[in-house]
């Protein structure tokens, strides 16, 4: 009996070890976002959840703050780093406050890289863009010198004044403006991806210039808010939104004319993307340096530039004639 006794408890100590072993292989890999509740970053969760089911040995944690601040990511990260995770994405709140965090986070052998929102790259191992800076840069006035063939005024409403992607993209549709001379760039308007403050600055574009044609919002939260607010002006017809937005929350707003097209990347393929490069890197399979060239799955593979930094895909024009295919999917 007690030699059965014996063989029963060193089979349960061995069951025990594998599976204090298996818990001990699977990567949390944190997703950390600009803020929780934003449309666009629980579909790059999907997609983040998609990649850790197929790569098997990862477990997503999904965080952010509750509005979009520096200090509320900062907070989030040093609360990872107490958690000893095994990598962090982040899209940044800004580029260069969480760069001290991170850098702590990089010293204790936590993976980091940043996606969507860039962090200066002291505080990061890599970046992931959405898309090419000056493709989305041109493409996000072309869509609204499109239905201009007389031009006009434009205003763009952004998101925070210290987000890296949507000053990145400003900063490069300004450079390509002058190829649309008869559109003018009046002002730009900060709405830090708030609903009801999108709204505000929205309503106060449209009071500013009378003579206002489109609102350029390159903020998924912007876009929605500005096609409401000139959906409640009853100026459909006469401003224009575009930008980038998510066909689910932008669907109701093509089809009643408010907005005559928006483009956007897949933000699933973006959280897909994200983790797939946090895994490699943190496997060691990959090392983020000048011209390495890692794969992200289905999505095939990106090569970093002199600052290692890659372009996941181009934007895509979403329209009246595409809107309900695409809407039921993010």
């Amino acid at each position: 009996m007690s030699i059965l006794r014996n063989i029963l408890t060193t089979a349960a100590v061995a069951s025990a070890l594998m599976a204090g072993t298996a818990q001990a292989e699977t990567m949390r890999i944190a997703l950390v976002v600009k803020a929780l509740g934003i449309g666009f970053f629980e579909a790059a969760n999907k997609g983040a959840e998609e990649a850790a089911k197929e790569l098997g040995d990862v477990e997503i944690i999904y965080t952010g703050p509750t509005d979009t601040t520096a200090e509320g990511q900062i907070e989030v990260i040093n609360s990872l780093i107490a958690q000893r995770v095994d990598a962090i994405a982040v899209s940044a709140n800004d580029t260069d406050a969480l760069v001290p965090t991170l850098k702590k986070a990089m010293d204790r052998g936590i993976t980091v890289i940043s996606w969507d929102s860039g962090v200066a790259p002291e505080g990061r191992m890599m970046h992931l863009d959405p898309s090419s800076a000056p493709l989305i840069g041109n493409t996000i006035i072309k869509l609204a010198a499109d239905h201009l063939p007389e031009g006009g005024e434009v205003a763009v409403l952004s998101a925070t004044t210290t987000s890296t992607n949507q000053n990145t993209w400003i900063e490069e549709m300004n450079k390509v403006a002058g190829n649309y001379p008869n559109v003018k760039v009046v002002g730009t308007v900060y709405g830090d991806d708030l609903a009801d403050k999108s709204y505000r600055e929205a309503q106060g574009l449209m009071q500013t210039y009378p003579n206002l044609k489109a609102i350029i919002a390159p903020t998924s939260v912007g876009i929605v808010a500005a096609a409401q607010a000139v959906t409640d002006a009853g100026k459909i017809g006469q401003v224009n939104v575009t930008g980038l937005g998510l066909p689910s929350e932008m669907a109701g707003h093509v089809k009643s004319g408010a907005s005559k097209s928006f483009a956007i990347w897949n933000p699933i393929d973006l959280g897909y993307s994200a983790t797939m490069l946090a895994h490699h890197l943190a496997k060691g399979e990959a090392k983020a340096e000048p011209g390495a060239t890692i794969p992200i799955g289905r999505m095939g593979e990106v090569t970093l530039d002199e600052n290692n930094t890659a372009a996941m895909a181009d934007p895509f024009t979403y329209d009246a004639s595409n809107i309900d295919q695409f809407s039921s999917i993010f």
